[in-house]
């Protein structure tokens, strides 16, 4: 019954808007365009190109900044395109991502040069980010400072300085900057927002001791603690694995004549399935519909992955079916959802073909998700299928991508054709897995003819 059901709404999960699919198609067309013009001398008729494809192209190269700047350069240059603050910024995540932070600053300096390529508070945002998950906090404070040069340096950015370091996992660093000697540099930061992103950081962190110490601290300060607050606390004693506990605080804040929202709602549904039942937790969704609050896609999304967790798929597409008639369009977590319970390859790979026709193209994490899954199981064929499918929508290979393909080649004895891909990460300037079987005797690599 179960596969018959599931052989139903593998058609119904997929009824999206097809305009991702469009630009996916657009975007592999540029890419075309660029790999066999780029080289070529001379173009009588550049073809010209609009912002939402540019982006979608530079997102392809995201994990090949070379190339990336290669494109970037060439559709200036012999195209005549306008690059705006937002195509340089795509290109200086790309490069900060490679420690690239000469060449992001070359372009921060070129990017003055034009009205519509000014810096903003979202290039400093990404500089931040880039330096922080490179372990370069003195640096992402210096480009702070630098920003007065660009006439951004203010509480907004000094906001998101916090939010990188809470982000990336340098929350003593964030503590130390808003709470120590130089106290929020002299900004006059609402102290409960400061405290909300530092408690998030130890969340993130999954420090769950000092969570506690800061959720108490927060009292000692007299920090005012908002719905936020409370949310990410609920949701931190949910992962910590104390359910009861969040369900206990949210009892406390219905007492408290707190108001929650969907957000809140959404977490306390996950912890009373958890420590309750997920029965439970679908009553607390009626409940939450009963008064008056409307179901987000997260909401139907929780419900789906706690039913795909108990093994009741059924349901979960019932869930599913209820949520389209409701007119709620499905994201990628819906369909990581399903990803998840399947326990077929061809009942995963049908729904990820329909998922890319009616429009919603895969992020890396589905790819990596699903090769790791289907090497898990010993088949390497659906591995390969997957990876050509990356290869043909001009999605460039992330390390995570790279090692789950080479872990599935040698797990079936295929050493040399793993070595190959292994030597194509370093060219890229990304971190294979160290890996004892590639220094063995390699075997003959075409052993993989066929499977592709």
């Amino acid at each position: 019954m179960i596969s018959s059901v599931s052989t139903k709404c593998l058609y119904s999960i997929s009824r999206l808007c097809p305009i991702q699919f469009l630009l996916s198609s657009t975007s592999r067309l540029l890419c075309t365009v660029f790999n066999s013009a780029f080289h070529s001398q001379h173009q009588s008729n550049p073809p010209s190109f609009d912002l939402e494809t540019v982006r979608a192209t530079l997102s392809s190269y995201s994990n090949d900044w070379k190339r990336a700047l290669e494109f970037f350069n060439w559709i200036e240059a012999e195209c005549q395109y306008k690059h705006t603050t937002e195509t340089f910024n795509r290109m200086i995540d790309i490069l900060g991502k490679f420690f690239e932070f000469d060449i992001s600053w070359d372009l921060i300096r070129r990017m003055r040069n034009d009205p519509l390529s000014v810096p903003n508070h979202t290039t400093f945002r990404i500089v931040f980010k880039r330096y922080i998950t490179a372990h370069l906090v003195n640096d992402a404070i210096t480009a702070f400072n630098g920003s007065e040069e660009f006439n951004l340096k203010d509480e907004t950015l000094f906001c998101s300085l916090v939010d990188a370091l809470c982000e990336y996992k340098h929350v003593i660093e964030a503590q130390d900057l808003c709470f120590g000697k130089r106290g929020k540099l002299g900004f006059n930061v609402d102290d409960t927002k400061i405290c909300n992103m530092i408690l998030r950081g130890w969340f993130k962190m999954g420090w769950w001791g000092k969570c506690r110490e800061f959720w108490e601290e927060m009292d000692k300060r007299g920090v005012k603690k908002s719905l936020y607050s409370y949310s990410i606390y609920m949701d931190i004693m949910c992962k910590s694995g104390k359910p009861w506990k969040a369900v206990k605080l949210y009892k406390e804040m219905k007492r408290k004549g707190m108001k929650l929202d969907v957000v809140a709602y959404n977490i306390v549904i996950r912890a009373v399935s958890l420590s309750e039942g997920v029965d439970f937790g679908i009553r607390v969704f009626h409940e939450m519909r009963e008064l008056g609050f409307e179901p987000s896609v997260a909401s139907y999304n929780t419900i789906m992955k706690l039913l795909c967790e108990n093994g009741r798929i059924v349901e979960a597409y019932s869930v599913f079916d209820q949520m389209l008639k409701k007119g709620y369009e499905p994201n990628m977590v819906t369909y990581h959802c399903f990803f998840a319970c399947l326990e077929k390859p061809r009942e995963i790979l049908v729904l990820f073909d329909r998922m890319m026709e009616y429009g919603f193209r895969p992020t890396m994490d589905t790819y990596v998700m699903l090769m790791r899954k289907f090497g898990r199981w010993g088949f390497l064929r659906p591995v390969l299928m997957v990876w050509k499918k990356m290869e043909e929508l001009g999605d460039s290979p992330n390390e995570f991508a790279y090692n789950a393909l080479i872990d599935a080649l040698i797990d079936k004895g295929m050493l040399d054709v793993a070595r190959k891909y292994d030597e194509e990460m370093l060219a890229k300037g990304l971190s294979p897995k160290p890996r004892e079987e590639l220094g063995m005797k390699l075997v003959q690599a075409d052993q993989v003819a066929g499977w592709v």
